[in-house]
C-alpha cells in the first residue's frame, strides 16, 4: 500500500506510425514548447504531489511510514501513474524503473520474471495483497511456466523494495520484493457516495490489442462492495526483425493469438468505524497459442557425418499455453484496540490455486536421401500446479521509555503448499498409426520431481526507537522462519525414477536487519543499514526426477541442501526539498550457498552411472549504485507552474565469485529521464529511456547490448467530468534496441537471429475511460 501526501499476423500494425523519426521528435518538443503559450488561459495543475519522498509505502516496514523515514530504498507506482504510462503488463509498469528488469521469453512462452538488481526468478518475493504468486518453473524447451500472473487492471498501487528482504517477508526475499495491492470499495466511493460505475477500453499497436474493463462498487451503512471484470486480446508483441522464414533463422516474432480474463471482487463488512471485515475472490485466466515457425525446418547435420547421413525436419509446430490463478481470502483490520499488547491488528486466512498448462503439437519426418520420410505427430503435454492456503497476522503497538517512542510491529506467516507437476505425450507414426508413449529420451508420463508439500511458518518482530522527536530511528528486526518439505511417492514417479528413493527436509533460518535514518538537517537525511536474506531449498531441487538407465544417467537426492543466503549492505543520501527531491544509494549484496541444479557429481567406473545431485556451490557478489529525484519547476519560478522533471539511474556490478566471472543477470548502466508539463484538465510528459552497452559478459563471443536512447510521448486529458484519455507514442524515434531482458544468456555475437530479440519499433497506445 502506498500512498502521497497532498499539501498542495502482420508484424507491423497500420497505426499511424509511419512519422519519420526525425519528425516525431520534433514534433515532441514542438508541442512541449508550445503548451503554456496554447492554453495560457487554463490553470497550472496544483493538485499532484511530485516529491516522491513523501509517499507513504508499508512493505518496507510493514508499517504507513513516507518513503523519507524509511531505511531502505523503496518505490512505489500508483493507478494514476500506470493510467498516464499506458501500463498493460509488468515490463510495462518497470519501464522508467532502472534496477529492475523483466525476464522474457520471445519465441513463445511470453514474459516471465522480474529482476531486482540483478536477481531474479524466485529469488524475488512477488505478493498480491501479502499472498505469494506462483513459483516459476521450466525445464527443457516445451514447458515453461513464468510467474506473470497479475492482471494490472485490478491493481491500484506496486510497491518495490530493493535488495534482501526476509527480517520481514521470509524466504524467496533475497533479491527484493514486489508487492501488488488490489483495488478496494473505499478508492471510489468517496465523499459520501453510494455507488460508482466506470467503464475503460484501450488499444496498442505493439500487439494489435484491444482491453477492456468495467468497475461497479456499491456502499451502505456498513457494508460496501467492489466488482471488477477485465478482458484483452492480442496477438504477438513486434520487434524489429524482418526475415520472415519458417525455420531456425526466423528473426520477426512467431505469430500468436493472446487473450485473458479476469474478476476481482470484495465484499467489506465494517461493525464500526474503526474496524472492517474483508472478503476477497478473484480469478484470472490467459490463453496463448502460438505458430512456433522459428522452431521449423531441417535439423542440423552432425559433424563428421556425410551429408547424405538421416537428418530430421520438423514440418509443424503449435503450442497452446494457458494458465489460471484464483484466490479467496477473508481478512480483518482493526484500526484502534483498547489493549496493552498492540494498538492495531490485521490478519486474514486464504487459499490460492495457480496452474499452468502448455500443450504442444509437432508434425516431424526422417530425411533420407533427401526425401521425407516416416512422418509422425508428437503431442507433448506439460503441467504445473501449485495449491497454498495460509494465514498471517501483524500487530502494531506505540510506547515510549522516556524521551524515546517506540513503535513495536510484530507476528507470524504460515503457508501450506502441494506442487503438482507432470510431462505427458505420445508419438504417433502417420504411416502405420503406431502410437508411442516414447519420445526420446523421455518415456511418458513423468515427474521431473515427486509430488511435494511445504509448510513454511514464520514469527517475526521489528521496534523502529525514535530519537530526538523522531530526527534519529533506529530500525532493528529479526524473523525465524521453520521451512519442511515432504515429498510423496506415486506410480508416476517411481515409474520415471527406479529404484530412487525421496528424502524430506526440515530447515531453520533466522533473519536479523539492522537500519537507520537520521534526518541530520532540514531537508536532509541518511539512512542505511544490513539486512540478511533467505531462500529455502526448493522442492525441485531436493528431489530430482532425472533418470534414465537406457542412457546411462541417474539423480539422486540432496537432504543436506542449505538454505541460499546473502548479506545486503546499504547506505543512502536524501534531500526533500519543496522544489527539488533526490536520493543517492550505494549497496553492496553478497551472496552464498547458490543451489546448482542437476550437478554432476561421479560417472563410470566409480559409479554404475552418471550420477547428478543438488548442491550449493555458487557465490556471488552484487554492487551498485542508484540516483532518482524529480524538480517541481513551479516552485523556482512561478512563471514555470506546472512543468516538474523525474530522472532515475541504476549501476550494477556483479561477479560468480564461484567461477570468477561476471553475472550474466547484471543489466548495464541505465536512466531515464523525464519532462511533464500539467494543468488541471490535462498533462503531457516526454521520456526517455537510455542503457550503456553491457560489457561485462560471462564468457568472450557472446551478444554485447549495444547501448541505446529512446523517447516516449505521453499525454492524458480529462475531457468532462469523470471522462479521461490517455494516448502515448512509444520509441518515437523507431530505434532498433534490445532490452537486457529479452537476450538469451547463450546468444552469440555472430548469431544470424539477433533481431529475434529486439523491443518493438514505435508503438502507439491510447485509452479512454469514463465514470459515473
Amino acid at each position: 500500500m502506498s500512498r502521497v501526501h497532498t499539501p498542495a499476423a502482420s508484424a507491423r500494425p497500420a497505426f499511424p506510425s509511419v512519422l519519420p523519426a526525425r519528425c516525431a521528435l520534433a514534433l515532441a518538443l514542438a508541442l512541449l514548447l508550445a503548451l503554456p503559450a496554447a492554453h495560457a488561459a487554463d490553470a497550472p495543475d496544483a493538485s499532484g504531489e511530485v516529491n516522491e519522498l513523501n509517499r507513504v509505502v508499508v512493505s518496507a516496514t510493514r508499517t504507513e511510514r513516507a518513503v523519507q523515514d524509511v531505511p531502505a530504498t523503496v518505490s512505489a507506482i500508483d493507478r494514476e501513474r500506470m493510467d498516464n504510462e499506458l501500463t498493460r503488463n509488468i515490463r510495462d509498469l518497470f519501464r522508467y524503473e532502472p534496477g529492475i528488469d523483466v525476464g522474457g521469453n520471445r519465441e513463445r512462452f511470453g514474459l516471465g520474471d522480474i529482476r531486482i538488481r540483478g536477481l531474479g526468478g524466485n529469488r524475488v518475493r512477488v505478493l498480491i495483497d501479502g499472498i505469494s504468486v506462483s513459483d516459476g518453473f521450466s525445464i527443457g524447451s516445451f514447458s515453461n511456466a513464468g510467474r506473470n500472473f497479475v492482471d494490472l487492471d485490478t491493481v491500484k498501487e506496486v510497491e518495490i523494495v530493493r535488495g534482501p528482504s526476509s527480517a520481514l517477508h521470509g524466504s524467496d526475499a533475497l533479491g527484493g520484493v514486489v508487492s501488488f495491492v488490489t483495488k478496494d470499495p473505499a478508492d471510489y466511493l468517496k465523499d459520501g457516495a453510494k455507488s460508482y460505475f466506470g467503464l475503460k477500453l484501450g488499444a496498442e499497436s505493439q500487439n494489435e490489442g484491444i482491453y477492456g474493463s468495467a468497475t461497479a462498487a456499491f456502499a451502505g451503512e456498513r457494508w460496501s462492495g467492489l466488482v471488477v471484470v477485465n478482458h484483452h486480446q492480442g496477438k504477438e508483441t513486434e520487434n524489429q526483425g524482418d526475415n520472415d522464414a519458417h525455420d531456425g533463422s526466423r528473426t520477426r516474432a512467431n505469430p500468436q493469438s493472446v487473450e485473458g480474463r479476469s474478476l476481482l471482487t470484495k465484499l467489506v463488512f465494517a461493525p464500526s468505524a474503526n474496524q472492517r471485515f474483508r472478503l476477497t475472490v478473484e480469478g484470472s485466466e490467459d490463453r496463448t497459442q502460438t505458430d512456433v515457425f522459428s522452431a521449423l525446418g531441417l535439423s542440423a547435420l552432425t559433424p563428421g557425418l556425410p551429408p547424405t547421413a538421416p537428418r530430421t525436419r520438423v514440418l509443424s509446430m503449435y503450442g497452446n499455453d494457458h494458465q489460471t490463478r484464483a484466490r479467496v481470502a477473508f481478512a480483518h483490520e482493526i484500526d484502534s484496540l483498547d489493549s496493552a499488547l498492540a494498538d492495531s491488528l490485521t490478519w486474514q486466512v486464504y487459499r490460492q490455486d495457480s496452474e499452468t498448462t502448455q500443450r504442444t503439437r509437432e508434425q516431424r519426418a526422417s530425411v533420407v536421401g533427401g526425401r521425407d520420410t516416416s512422418p509422425t505427430l508428437r503431442l507433448r503435454e506439460f503441467n504445473f500446479d501449485q495449491r497454498v492456503y495460509g494465514a498471517e497476522a501483524a500487530a502494531h503497538k506505540d510506547f515510549a521509555t522516556g524521551s524515546v517512542e517506540h513503535t513495536l510491529t510484530y507476528g507470524f506467516e504460515y503457508e501450506q503448499t502441494e506442487f503438482r507437476q507432470k510431462r505427458d505425450g505420445r508419438s504417433v507414426n502417420l504411416t502405420t498409426g503406431a502410437v508411442s508413449s516414447t519420445i526420446s529420451p523421455d518415456a511418458f508420463p513423468v515427474r521431473d520431481f515427486p509430488i511435494s508439500k511445504t509448510r513454511n511458518a514464520g514469527v517475526f518482530v521489528q521496534d523502529e526507537i525514535r530519537f530526538a522527536d523522531g530526527a534519529f530511528r533506529l530500525v532493528p528486526a529479526v524473523r525465524v522462519d521453520r521451512y519442511e518439505l515432504k515429498p510423496q511417492n506415486d506410480a508416476i514417479w517411481n515409474g520415471d525414477n527406479p529404484g530412487v528413493k525421496i528424502s524430506d527436509l526440515s530447515k531453520t533460518s533466522v533473519s536479523p536487519k539492522l537500519g537507520a535514518v537520521w534526518h541530520f538537517a532540514q531537508d536532509w537525511s541518511l539512512y542505511g543499514g544490513y539486512q540478511r536474506g533467505f531462500r529455502a531449498p526448493p522442492y525441485s531441487d531436493v528431489n530430482l526426477g532425472f533418470t534414465n538407465l537406457q542412457f546411462g544417467y541417474t539423480a539422486i537426492p540432496n537432504p543436506n541442501l542449505k538454505p541460499e543466503t546473502s548479506n545486503g549492505y546499504e547506505l543512502g543520501l536524501r534531500y526533500s526539498g519543496k522544489a527539488v527531491y533526490a536520493q543517492l544509494s550505494g549497496y553492496y549484496n553478497d551472496y552464498k550457498d547458490f543451489i546448482e541444479s542437476n550437478r554432476q557429481v561421479s560417472a563410470p567406473p566409480q559409479t554404475p552411472l552418471i550420477v547428478f545431485q543438488s548442491q550449493n556451490v555458487d557465490k556471488a557478489r552484487i554492487r551498485g549504485v542508484e540516483l532518482r529525484g524529480g524538480v517541481d519547476f513551479g516552485e523556482l519560478d512561478p512563471s514555470l507552474a506546472g512543468w516538474s522533471g523525474r530522472f532515475a539511474a541504476a549501476y550494477s556490478k556483479g561477479e560468480d565469485k564461484s567461477d570468477d566471472r561476471p553475472l550474466e543477470s547484471i543489466a548495464p548502466l541505465t536512466a531515464t529521464v523525464g519532462v511533464a508539463y500539467d494543468r488541471e484538465a490535462w498533462g503531457v510528459e516526454l521520456a526517455g529511456r537510455f542503457a550503456r552497452r553491457k560489457s561485462d559478459l560471462p564468457e568472450a563471443g557472446r551478444f554485447a547490448a549495444p547501448g541505446y536512447g529512446v523517447f516516449d510521448l505521453l499525454a492524458h486529458w480529462n475531457f468532462a467530468p469523470g471522462a479521461k484519455f490517455n494516448v502515448g507514442v512509444f520509441n518515437l524515434g523507431d530505434k532498433k534496441y534490445w532490452d537486457n531482458g529479452d537476450v538469451p544468456g547463450a546468444l552469440t555475437a555472430s548469431s544470424a537471429i539477433l533481431d529475434r530479440y529486439t523491443a518493438p519499433g514505435r508503438n502507439v497506445g491510447a485509452s479512454v475511460a469514463v465514470s459515473w
